[in-house]
């Protein structure tokens, strides 16, 4: 076999290296420009360690206020998230392409981008200075929040159906509410109560959050504790919190699998 003939099995892939490179070299750069360096990362674990060790053990003397912070935290995530899937629906809905006519979908996807381009840390802060100190700009901004995320996810989802069955449904003569409740709900439903659930389990997280900056929640009594170096009772509400989310986890998944068990016996 000659030389002009022969082939590499895994010839290489100069331009994949050369981004690596320069990828490597941003990295470099990057830590330089941020004062990151070696000397520093060790002394910060060793304040990490003794800091952890003021933590231990966690205090849940007082459980009262990390009971009502948890469930003010629940509240403000559950109703976040209720009120950001009802609203998502026909947004996702309107910004769905295969559906509705640019003019109905570009505001849409327009509304969708506005709510997923600031963390809820931030919507909260808006929401404090407008609405006041509380739960109600907690739920504001989760609701945002959800609105953005669900919003988003339902309209792709809605583009990656199959128009055989909406076509179907029309050539019934039935009304476009039908058309939508027969030929579109059936076939995203299943991967809505997915983004719904992890909707859910994101607000429990982030209810924590944004209590930080007053909108309510267990975030409030955390960020008090840490100002008044009260590390132990710090260290007991991070572990109430770790478990509320471990349950939410669970319920999430639980009713996942329900649903989905359910839309299997609807297909036999």
């Amino acid at each position: 076999m000659s030389a002009a003939t022969t082939r590499i099995a895994f010839p290489p892939n100069w331009w994949s290296r050369a981004g690596w490179l320069l990828l490597a070299a941003y990295v470099a750069y990057a830590c330089s420009r941020l004062d990151f360096t070696w000397a520093r990362f060790m002394i910060g674990l060793d304040n990490g360690a003794r800091f952890i060790g003021r933590m231990l053990p966690p205090n849940f003397s007082r459980w009262e206020i990390l009971l009502k912070g948890l469930t003010e935290s629940i509240e403000i995530a559950v109703l976040a998230s209720a009120l950001g899937i009802l609203i998502s629906l026909p947004i996702g809905l309107f910004a769905a392409r295969n559906l509705m006519p640019p003019w109905v979908t570009w505001p849409s996807r327009l509304l969708i981008a506005l709510c997923r381009s600031f963390h809820p840390v931030i919507v909260a802060i808006v929401f404090v200075k407008a609405l006041g100190f509380g739960a109600l700009s907690g739920i504001a901004a989760l609701t945002v929040a959800s609105i953005g995320f669900i919003g988003k996810l339902f309209a792709d989802a809605i583009e990656e159906i199959s128009l055989k069955q909406v076509e179907a449904v029309r050539a019934t003569g039935a009304p476009f509410m039908n058309v939508i409740t027969y030929g579109v709900l059936p076939q995203v439903f299943g991967r809505f109560i997915g983004f719904a659930t992890y909707q859910l389990d994101s607000n429990l997280r982030n209810s924590t959050m944004v209590g930080i900056v007053g909108a309510g929640g267990i975030g409030g009594a955390l960020f008090a504790a840490f100002q008044r170096f009260d590390y132990d009772f710090v260290c007991a509400m991070l572990l109430s919190i770790i478990f509320l989310i471990f349950v939410g986890e669970l319920l999430a998944a639980r009713v996942r699998a329900v649903f989905v068990e359910r839309g299997r016996v609807d297909e036999e």
